[in-house]
């Protein structure tokens, strides 16, 4: 049996609006894009979203709208050390400097106990990760924002589907940034979208996706329709608002062709989280037959886990290492992932931010013995059970017993 990690669908629906933007020729960001925009505001529940080309870029432009509102290059940015390289990736390219905290190692996120030590006059924001799609503690986070004076951005790359006390991910900050990568729930092949309730972070993180121009729109009419604009003249004899920069910008439209397969995406919304959560809850529960070797994340009364993937942790009593139960996996056909760094410390590329290994021991612990493998909607039970029927297998070969 073969376990792929991701996979994805190409809608009857998404396939006919792709047609129909070639026919026409109308491929840039446009009225699909406003669609997409648009569907994924209600799903979340937020005000505004605004689509960017990649997730990554969705948590720059987040950031980088804070640079109208009072932050300045070179203040700071906390994040927790443990997560894809793309976080702190995204602070440095918004001008900003991360600083790490460490995480949890049962929940995989952001020990909120450690962020006011982090805090400095220089800092701005909090940017907690919700990861493997479980909420990060959100109520301390944000009062710890609160009592600072902070901004709160979430990075929800993975958690389509997470709920937190009843609320949404992605409603539970100032911001919060989508990944919508292949390997998503909702996917637009490559892309990101940034959820807000302020319309005046939503103006700006439209500029910012286009070179950072005047034009702030949520309907372009030129765009759309060829019409005259009335506002396109309005900073002067001969200027034009689409050759005005306002501040510093970026490049990341999303297009009509990832748009048209990210509506179709969320036409099946409901069906495929409802497939992947039933594939992650069986896990959870058959999994703890492996304490003590090996543990994973658990749902609380409070959440709902977005169901992205199914994380994996050797136990320190393990006697064998993560890399020999991932290739004994892989050779069984389940397809891994190494559950991330701890930036900081095992990232080469964060050297020059001179942290020692060491400062982050429980986003090191994980980094070195985490793997993470696929629920995807494709699927089901007889898969969950040879997951299952393989790990124990790995753990009898090395002299050792399941629970039960």
């Amino acid at each position: 049996m073969k376990i792929p990690f991701g996979t994805i669908a190409v809608t009857p629906g998404s396939r006919r609006l792709i047609n129909e933007a070639l026919d026409t020729l109308k491929l840039s960001s446009g009225r699909l894009v406003r669609e997409f925009e648009s569907k994924f505001a209600a799903l979340t529940g937020t005000k505004e979203a605004v689509a960017v080309s990649t997730g990554t870029d969705a948590d720059i432009l987040a950031l980088a709208v804070l640079h109208d509102f009072g932050a300045k290059r070179g203040d700071e940015v906390i994040v927790p050390a443990l997560s894809f390289v793309a976080t702190g990736n995204a602070v440095l390219h918004a001008g900003f400097r991360p600083v790490f905290v460490d995480v949890e190692r049962h929940t995989l996120n952001i020990d909120p106990k450690k962020i006011e030590r982090a805090i400095t006059k220089r800092t701005r924001a909090i940017m907690p990760v919700h990861l493997m799609g479980k909420p990060a503690d959100m109520d301390a986070v944000n009062r710890i924002a609160k009592k600072h004076g902070l901004y709160v951005v979430e990075d929800a790359a993975e958690a389509h589907g997470a709920v937190y006390k009843g609320r949404n991910a992605g409603t539970l900050g100032d911001m919060a940034a989508y990944s919508t990568y292949i390997a998503h729930i909702i996917t637009t092949i490559e892309g990101g979208i940034v959820t807000t309730d302020r319309g005046d972070f939503a103006e700006v993180l439209r500029s910012l996706r286009s070179h950072g121009r005047a034009c702030k729109c949520r309907v372009c009419v030129v765009n759309a329709a060829g019409a005259f604009c009335d506002k396109r003249f309005r900073h002067g004899e001969g200027s034009d608002i689409r050759f005005v920069f306002e501040r510093i910008g970026y490049s990341c439209k999303m297009n009509e062709l990832e748009a048209a397969v990210g509506i179709g995406s969320m036409d099946n919304y409901r069906r495929i989280i409802a497939r992947r959560r039933s594939n992650l809850l069986s896990m959870i529960k058959k999994f703890d037959r492996f304490s003590p070797w090996l543990y994973t994340i658990k749902e609380e009364k409070h959440e709902k886990i977005g169901p992205h993937a199914f994380a994996i942790i050797r136990s320190p009593k393990a006697p064998f290492t993560r890399n020999e139960l991932g290739v004994y996996l892989e050779r069984a056909g389940i397809e891994t992932r190494h559950l991330f760094s701890s930036m900081p410390t095992q990232c080469p590329g964060f050297a020059f931010l001179g942290y020692k290994k060491g400062q982050f021991p429980e986003a090191e612990y994980v980094g070195d013995n985490g793997l993470h493998i696929g629920v995807h909607q494709d699927l089901g039970p007889r898969h969950v059970a040879y997951f299952i029927k393989t790990v124990a297998e790995f753990l009898r070969s090395k002299g050792l017993k399941s629970r039960y």
